[in-house]
C-alpha cells in the first residue's frame, strides 16, 4: 500500500518535470530556428529594411511597404516576440511547480527570462544604431547564451538513468562547448563587420577574419578529442555515445561549409546561413552531452520517477530495492 501510494506521488511529482523539460527543449529549437533568420536576415541586407523599432513603417505589418528584405526583418521580429512571451511562460510554470523540480530550476528560468530582455534591448539598438558591429555581435553572443541555457534546463530535466561510465568526458565537453561560443562570437564579428569582404578586397580587418579562421582548431580538436574518448570508453550510456557520434557529425559538415563559404565569398547565402546554423546546432549538442555526462557519476543514481538524486549506498538491507526501482 505505502508503495502503491509513494510511486502515484513519484508520477504526480514527474509531470511539471517532463512539461518543464519538453517547453524548454522547444523553445531551444525555436531559438535555433529564429537564429538561422537573423542570420539570413543579416546576409541579405534586410536588417534595415523596417527603419523603426517596435514597429515597421509605423505598422504592426507593413502591407504596403512589403518586400521580401522587409518580411525576413519582420518575421523575425515576430518571432523574436513570441519567444519573449514563451521565456515569460516558462518562468511562470516553473516557479508555479517549483516544490515538484529541482531547486535551481526556478532561477535558471529566470535567468532564460532576463538572457531574453536583454536580447531585445540589444536587438532594439542595432536598429536604432544602424546595426553597429558590436551591437551585432552581442545580439547574436546573448542568443546564443540564451539557447545554451534553454538546451541545459531542458536536459538536466529529461528522464535519464545515469550508468557511471563518463568518467571526465563531460569536462571534455564544456571545455569544446566555451570553446565553440568563442569561436561563434569571433564568426559573429567577421559577419558584423563583413570582414571577409573587406579582406578580400582591400586587405581590410584580415587580422579579424584570419582570427576566426585559427580560431576554429582549439573547438574543433576538443571536440574530436571528446569523440574519440567517448568511442572508446567502454560501456558508454548510448545516449552519450549518439551525442558524440552527432557531434563528430556536425563539426566536420561545419568545416566544410566554413571552406566553401570562403572560396564562394559569402556569395551563396544559403551557405552562409547553414555555416552558423550548424555551428549553433554543434555547440548545443555539446551542452547536451556535458549536462548528461555530469548526470551519469558512479556514486549517485537518479530516481526519475521521484525526481530526486538519492546516493547509492555501499550497503544496504533491501538489495533489491533497487533492481525494483524503488529507493533504497
Amino acid at each position: 500500500m505505502a508503495a502503491a501510494v509513494f510511486h502515484q506521488s513519484a508520477v504526480e511529482s514527474s509531470r511539471p518535470r517532463s512539461r518543464v523539460s519538453r517547453f524548454a527543449l522547444a523553445m531551444a529549437a525555436e531559438t535555433l530556428f529564429l537564429m538561422a533568420l537573423g542570420s539570413a536576415t543579416r546576409v541579405t541586407n534586410a536588417g534595415l529594411a523596417c527603419p523603426d523599432w517596435p514597429l515597421c513603417y509605423g505598422e504592426l505589418v507593413p502591407r504596403q511597404q512589403m518586400n521580401f528584405q522587409v518580411f525576413l526583418e519582420w518575421f523575425h521580429r515576430l518571432t523574436a516576440s513570441s519567444m519573449g512571451i514563451f521565456a515569460i511562460a516558462l518562468a511562470a510554470i516553473a516557479w508555479w511547480y517549483r516544490r515538484s523540480l529541482p531547486r535551481w530550476t526556478p532561477w535558471a528560468t529566470a535567468f532564460a527570462l532576463g538572457l531574453v530582455l536583454v536580447q531585445g534591448l540589444l536587438g532594439a539598438l542595432t536598429v536604432t544604431e544602424l546595426l553597429r558591429f558590436d551591437l551585432v555581435t552581442a545580439h547574436l553572443g546573448t542568443a546564443l547564451l540564451f539557447f545554451m541555457t534553454l538546451v541545459a534546463i531542458g536536459v538536466a530535466l529529461v528522464p535519464y538513468q545515469g550508468i557511471g561510465t563518463a568518467g571526465k568526458l563531460p569536462w571534455i565537453g564544456l571545455i569544446a562547448s566555451v570553446l565553440v561560443y568563442f569561436q561563434s562570437i569571433l564568426g559573429a564579428l567577421v559577419a558584423s563587420q563583413w570582414a571577409l569582404h573587406q579582406c578580400l578586397n582591400d586587405s581590410g580587418l584580415c587580422l579579424v577574419m584570419h582570427s576566426h579562421v585559427a580560431g576554429a582548431v582549439p573547438p574543433t580538436l576538443a571536440t574530436l578529442t571528446l569523440v574519440v574518448l567517448a568511442w572508446r570508453t567502454p560501456a558508454l550510456h548510448p545516449t552519450l555515445r549518439k551525442l558524440a557520434s552527432l557531434a563528430s557529425g556536425l563539426v566536420m559538415l561545419q568545416i566544410l561549409l566554413g571552406v566553401a563559404t570562403f572560396k564562394l565569398r559569402l556569395q551563396v547565402e544559403p551557405l552562409t546561413v547553414s555555416h552558423q546554423a550548424i555551428g549553433a546546432a554543434l555547440l548545443g549538442t555539446l551542452v547536451a552531452f556535458t549536462v548528461l555526462g555530469l548526470r551519469d557519476t558512479p556514486s549517485t543514481v537518479i530516481d526519475e520517477s521521484s525526481s530526486v538524486s538519492v546516493p547509492q549506498p555501499t550497503t544496504g538491507n533491501f538489495p533489491d530495492d533497487r533492481a525494483n526501482g524503488q529507493p533504497a
